[in-house]
């Protein structure tokens, strides 16, 4: 399995027992969906490697409290520490209306409700207090804040976004 089949679920940030349960952190508004997983993919180096899992219950908000087989003590919970975890995309529930997954709208078309095109999405920044768009136009990059305010409606079919950016935000990037 390859990470751009997949979508990140989460990460490991601490063990929870000597018996090597850990504690993951899951990226979800939903951590309940996945309450009842069999398997994840855990990034060890450069690759997934899938892990089972035997026992799978929520911790407090939103971290999991998970069981895998074949890690049963500290020290086998020490080498998965920190480790990033994967589930293909196949298993996203799918979204309706406005809401979307940030990976789906890379490549849909920008349009301001005053300006026009504005730009093709070419990544998500949610790495910021605010996720931003990242917008492309002839070689220049808009970043433009994902708010309710801002995205107005979203067209899968047209695949394009339409928005009303607040006054001079293009202008700024454009001129």
């Amino acid at each position: 399995m390859k990470k751009e089949d997949c979508f990140y679920l989460g990460k490991i940030v601490s063990k929870y027992s000597f018996k090597g349960e850990v504690l993951i952190k899951l990226d979800t508004d939903e951590p309940e969906a996945y309450e009842n997983m069999e398997s994840v993919f855990v990034a060890l180096g450069n690759q997934l490697v899938p892990f089972f899992i035997t026992q799978c219950r929520l911790h407090k908000s939103n971290l999991l409290r998970v069981r895998f087989e074949d890690v049963n003590t500290e020290t086998d919970a020490d080498r998965i520490m920190g480790s990033e975890l994967f589930l293909p995309l196949s298993l996203l529930p799918k979204l309706e209306g406005d809401r979307f997954y940030y990976h789906e709208i890379i490549g849909f078309a920008v349009i301001d409700k005053v300006h026009g095109p504005i730009g093709q999405v070419t990544a998500v920044n949610d790495t910021t207090s605010q996720a931003l768009l990242e917008v492309e136009k002839d070689g220049k990059q808009l970043l433009i804040p994902i708010t309710d305010e801002i995205l107005v409606k979203l067209d899968r079919e047209q695949k394009n976004l339409q928005v009303h950016c607040p006054e001079g935000l293009v202008d700024l990037y454009l001129e």
